[in-house]
C-alpha cells in the first residue's frame, strides 16, 4: 500500500475581541466524518483546484506571503498561496455563514463574494503524520472580525460544523479538541500575549512529523 501524501488545506481563526476577552470560533465536527469526529475544531478545509481561479478583493499582506512561502518547495506559486487563503475563507462562509470580501449579486460564480485576504496573518503550519487515514498540510491563518466588519452574533452552524460557538483563547476547558488544534490554540496565546495587534511578518510555527519524532520548526 503506498503512503498517503499529505494535501493542501486551510484553517481560519477568527477572532472576537469587542468584549474583555479574546475569543475564537470553533464548531464540532460530525460524527460521520472519518477523519477527527465528534470534536471541536477552527473552521477549515482542503484547498480546492477551482480556489486557484477564485478572484479576489484583497491580495494576501506582502509579510504574510513571505512568511507562508517558505518551505514550499518548487510548487510554490502565487496563485497556490492565494488559493490557500481562498479556501481559509471558503471554508468560513461554508462551515460558518461568515462572508469576508466584497458580496457578488451574479449568479455562477464559484463563491457569492470576492475573498479579501489582506487582513490574514499567517499563524501556523502543521503537516498530518504518515500512518492516518487523511494527510493534510495545513496553513492557519488569524485575524480579527472587527477588521472586516463582522458581527460575531452572525456566525452559524452547518451540516459540516456543528455547535459554532465562541470561546475564550485562554479559557476552553470542557471543550473535546484534537491535539493539534490545541497546540495551535496555544500559539496564538503566545502571540496576543505578546503583541495584541498580531503582526504579519510573526515566524510562524511549522509541526511535523520526522523519522518518528515530533518536531517544531520556525518558518
Amino acid at each position: 500500500m503506498s503512503a498517503v501524501r499529505p494535501v493542501d488545506a486551510a484553517s481560519i481563526l477568527l477572532l472576537d475581541r469587542s468584549g474583555g476577552h479574546v475569543r475564537v470560533l470553533v464548531g464540532k465536527r460530525s460524527s460521520k466524518h472519518v477523519f477527527m469526529p465528534d470534536v471541536y475544531v477552527f473552521p477549515g478545509g482542503r484547498r480546492d483546484a477551482t480556489d486557484r481561479l477564485v478572484p479576489v478583493a484583497g491580495a494576501l499582506n506582502p509579510l504574510a506571503r513571505e512568511r507562508l512561502a517558505l518551505r514550499t518547495g518548487t510548487r510554490c506559486s502565487d496563485s497556490r498561496l492565494r488559493a490557500l487563503g481562498v479556501a481559509a475563507l471558503r471554508e468560513l462562509h461554508e462551515e460558518a455563514g461568515v462572508t469576508v470580501g466584497t458580496p457578488l449579486a451574479a449568479a455562477g460564480n464559484a463563491l457569492p463574494f470576492r475573498p479579501d485576504l489582506s487582513r490574514l496573518r499567517f499563524l501556523a503550519r502543521a503537516i498530518t503524520p504518515a500512518g492516518m487515514v487523511r494527510r493534510f498540510d495545513t496553513r492557519f491563518f488569524t485575524f480579527f472580525a472587527d477588521e472586516a466588519g463582522i458581527d460575531p452574533a452572525g456566525a452559524a452552524s452547518s451540516h459540516e460544523l456543528e455547535d459554532v460557538r465562541w470561546v475564550d483563547i485562554f479559557d476552553h476547558k470542557g471543550i473535546k479538541m484534537p491535539d493539534i488544534t490545541v497546540l495551535i490554540l496555544e500559539e496564538l496565546q503566545k502571540s496576543i500575549q505578546e503583541d495584541k495587534s498580531l503582526p504579519f511578518g510573526r515566524a510562524a510555527p511549522l509541526f511535523h512529523f520526522q523519522r518518528g519524532r515530533f518536531l517544531r520548526d520556525l518558518l
